[in-house]
């Protein structure tokens, strides 16, 4: 998975709830989730859940009338290649440097 997109917080979130819950997971699954942290309209979740499929981070099952969503990229991966980007926006790609300036704090 070369370049993989940093996500935005809110399909961040999203995609936290995914990789909680077992797959695939419903729509309704991720409203009932972001109902305890956040009033999101059920048009704007569905947006957010496109986009996901749109950026390849989740794949879309209908099943009858209802859409299933299945996690293409694990946690892992995506934290994995994150570190990998912070890493070379501050350090320039250098263990050394960033142990370095985790010793000087």
């Amino acid at each position: 998975m070369g370049d993989m997109k940093r996500l935005p917080e809110s399909e961040l979130e999203i995609m936290q709830i995914v990789w909680r819950s077992t797959p695939p997971v419903s729509r309704a699954v991720v409203e009932s989730e972001l109902k305890e942290s956040h009033q999101l309209a059920p048009t704007t979740i569905l947006t957010l859940l496109t986009r996901l499929c749109d950026k390849n981070f989740l794949a879309i099952e209908k099943k009858g009338r209802t859409n299933y969503y299945i996690p293409l990229i694990t946690e892992r991966e995506y934290l994995a290649s994150e570190s990998r980007n912070l890493l070379d926006r501050l350090y320039g790609g250098s263990l050394t440097t960033l142990a370095t300036a985790l010793c000087d704090s």
